[in-house]
């Protein structure tokens, strides 16, 4: 009979020991120079906690104009917007954890995934929580998939988006089921216990991911 110990190490290993080994080839030799866009996103969320935090134009003003991304606002200033606003972090929320999301999101998938490709998803499910915004006010409250008139006011995800994306992507590459299932019913319970705009915008990035892995699945089949 195996020890509980033992179980939960074959769980780790099996669960996430892909991941790991990929992670630590990627970064064997290198440190932190395999991971300067992870580096820069941090240094962006921390500038941009900051600032938000001073009143006025040279502070919570600028970072407005420049990372704020509301479905109210025209098509233009939101694709403006819309590529500093993955790293623009939630300003009543506690910034630190919005470092350790992005640290391990984006650093995983940086190594393992590349930069471009890293970009490119966390851009993706980011665009298309923007564009369900939207969408969902169009259709109205009294829709299935609606959103209230109020939301077309409300700030995006900010890099939650893009963070929920990767590591579901990240999960279906490396075949972790159980932390994909996981971060999915985290999302349906965050769905229930608090319905917001944010909490639609967590399940959009989800279902883009999938989406996104799709052609690579075909490929290994």
């Amino acid at each position: 009979m195996r020890r509980p110990v033992g179980i939960v190490a074959l769980f780790a290993q099996r669960e996430w020991g892909p991941v790991w080994a990929a992670v630590r080839s990627g970064i064997a030799g290198r440190g932190l120079r395999a991971i300067p866009l992870t580096l820069t996103a941090l240094c962006l969320i921390v500038l941009f906690q900051v600032a938000q935090q001073h009143k006025g134009y040279w502070g919570y003003g600028l970072v407005q104009d420049i990372g704020f991304v509301r479905a109210a606002d025209p098509w233009w200033l939101a694709l403006l917007r819309l590529p500093l606003s993955l790293f623009v972090p939630a300003a009543d929320l506690p910034v630190w954890g919005a470092l350790v999301q992005v640290l391990l999101a984006f650093g995983i998938a940086e190594i393992t995934l590349g930069r471009p490709r890293t970009l490119f998803i966390a851009y993706v499910c980011t665009l298309a929580g923007s564009l369900y915004a939207r969408l969902g006010l169009a259709i109205g409250p009294g829709g299935a998939l609606g959103l209230p008139a109020d939301d077309a006011l409300v700030v995006d995800t900010g890099p939650s988006g893009a963070v929920v994306g990767l590591t579901v992507f990240l999960c279906l590459r490396f075949r972790a089921w159980f932390t994909a299932a996981l971060v999915v019913a985290a999302m349906l319970v965050e769905m229930v216990v608090k319905p917001n705009l944010a909490g639609k915008e967590h399940l959009v990035a989800i279902v883009v991911a999938v989406v996104l892995y799709l052609p690579s699945a075909l490929r290994r089949r």
